[in-house]
């Protein structure tokens, strides 16, 4: 072959492989174009399924806190028996979507310690958690009281949910399980503020007086808690955040649920039921110096209990005058009167939830003779179930709490800081039938009864007439402007948070029973 004729072959070869190649670079190119269409409606799919995911979480995150007043047909609690499917929802894990976080300027880092038993406490977190919102602070999980009569060991993941505490309203303020490592040694070395807040303070006295101090030492410990926020005369938005604190964002832990429900399921399985928060308890009577139907061994070992605690101020009491004033817990006799009176069925189920009755089965036997289907805790599950929180107090009323909750109606026997909280809760799971005593009249009608001086019929018919109007229905707060401690407990009738609820209810008279 000549030159000519190899440079032409060599040519044309060359051609051929440059064609191939602009062909296989122009099918490349199609094919990236089909790549990058695929890539970008994958793209706009998973942008949207991120939005209607947002939405979605937003939208359950309202319900959940809006859910027993505006969603009717949704669970609350573990309130599942009017539900289909009960008892095998009951066991489920409950799946929580969360809000989104609310990012904000920290001012600084909120400690508190509560003090007082266990439904003292659980307002006072909620007080807590809103003054920290307002603040702009980030709260550090509260630390629950362990010196108090009780001598309870218990942690607050003992009791509550820590981590649904936290998530639950990481919307409205950022709680952390501790302080950050920097401040954990400030603390050590004392570089912090401690301090008791003033009680029944509005949200003011914390912007002006306790915020500027959180700015200043970047710590501040609040060492007191109970009742440190007013009831009244505070924006609505404020009272919303308690309630949302204390319905929502306070859930006891799985171990104490899973059990409450337990014994709610035993209870039911036997018909309606009746929960009696009979207080007659050594430490409230000892406390209060009420020993009406002591003997006098009694009497004096009562006595003896109340010097022995120096924070119990009132040391000299008139235990007759105090209770004609109202102001004693009913005792198991008074306490049989009053709900035969009343009309409760002999043959209901009354559990108690209370700690040891002082005098044991001695003095609840007036109880007994009366209504012969009284149960305890102790006396329906095996020893072996309450393991975990015996000698443990605030467990205990953890559980009494949940069952309080479920009960067709809660009656206590003394208006302390369990009456008032669970009547709170009951009043926003549907105005659930409450009965609060008026032990001032009891107590007279009673001594009249027992001298002769009124019949059965007329004993009784002026007991119902009178509590018709106190079953935990509806009704505005008693406001007493400068005199905090005698007006309604926001906790007791959270108002604000059950209007709607109200409307739904047709505004009704309560029922009697």
């Amino acid at each position: 072959m000549c030159k000519a004729d190899k440079f032409l072959y060599h040519r044309k070869l060359w051609e051929m492989k440059v064609k191939f190649l602009g062909d296989s670079k122009i099918d490349k190119f199609k094919n990236s174009l089909v790549l990058r269409s695929r890539m970008s409606l994958w793209m706009i799919r998973a942008m949207t399924v991120l939005l209607l995911w947002s939405c979605f979480v937003h939208l359950v995150a309202m319900g959940e806190m809006w859910g027993p007043r505006l969603l009717k047909g949704w669970p609350s609690c573990f309130n599942h028996h009017d539900l289909p499917m009960a008892a095998e929802m009951a066991s489920l894990p409950m799946k929580t979507a969360f809000p989104p976080k609310r990012i904000y300027q920290n001012n600084g880092y909120l400690m508190v310690s509560c003090n007082g038993g266990l439904n003292q406490m659980r307002a006072a977190i909620c007080d807590m958690v809103t003054i920290a919102r307002y603040m702009n602070v980030t709260l550090i999980v509260p630390e629950l009281d362990k010196t108090s009569f009780w001598n309870d060991p218990s942690e607050f993941k003992d009791i509550f949910d820590v981590d649904h505490f936290i998530s639950s309203l990481r919307d409205e303020v950022r709680i952390l399980k501790e302080l950050p490592p920097r401040l954990k040694r400030r603390v050590r070395l004392g570089m912090y503020h401690t301090m008791p807040p003033i009680s029944w303070s509005n949200m003011s006295y914390y912007q002006d007086q306790i915020l500027p101090l959180v700015k200043k030492h970047k710590v501040v410990h609040l060492n007191k808690t109970d009742t440190r926020l007013a009831n009244n005369e505070l924006p609505v938005e404020i009272q919303k955040l308690r309630c949302r604190a204390n319905f929502n964002g306070l859930r006891f832990t799985p171990k104490i649920e899973e059990l409450g429900r337990r014994v709610v399921k035993i209870l039911r399985e036997k018909g309606p039921f009746l929960v009696l928060h009979l207080r007659y308890e050594m430490d409230m009577l000892a406390f209060s110096g009420c020993s009406h139907g002591c003997n006098r061994y009694e009497e004096e070992e009562l006595t003896r209990m109340r010097y022995a605690y120096p924070w119990w101020k009132e040391k000299v009491i008139d235990s007759e005058l105090k209770r004609k004033e109202g102001l004693c817990p009913l005792t198991p006799e008074e306490t049989a009167l009053t709900l035969s009176a009343l009309g409760i069925d002999r043959n209901v189920q009354i559990y108690i939830a209370a700690g040891e009755i002082y005098g044991g089965k001695r003095r609840l036997k007036a109880l007994t003779d009366v209504f012969p289907n009284v149960v305890r805790k102790e006396t329906l599950l095996d020893s072996s179930d309450l393991s975990f929180c015996q000698n443990h107090s605030s467990q205990m009323a953890a559980l009494d709490y949940l069952i309080s909750l479920e009960s067709d109606i809660f009656v206590p026997t003394y208006y302390g800081n369990m009456a008032k909280v669970v009547e709170g809760h009951r009043r926003f799971l549907g105005f659930k039938k409450t009965i609060e005593l008026n032990r001032k009249l009891l107590v007279k009608l009673i001594d009249e009864y027992y001298e002769g001086l009124l019949s059965w019929e007329v004993f009784s018919t002026t007991v119902k007439a009178f509590h018709a109007t106190r079953m935990g229905g509806p009704k505005r707060r008693l406001v007493i402007p400068n005199r905090p401690k005698e007006e309604d407990y926001f906790y007791a009738n959270p108002y604000e948070c059950l209007q709607l609820l109200h409307e739904n209810n047709g505004n009704s008279l309560e029922e009697t029973i």
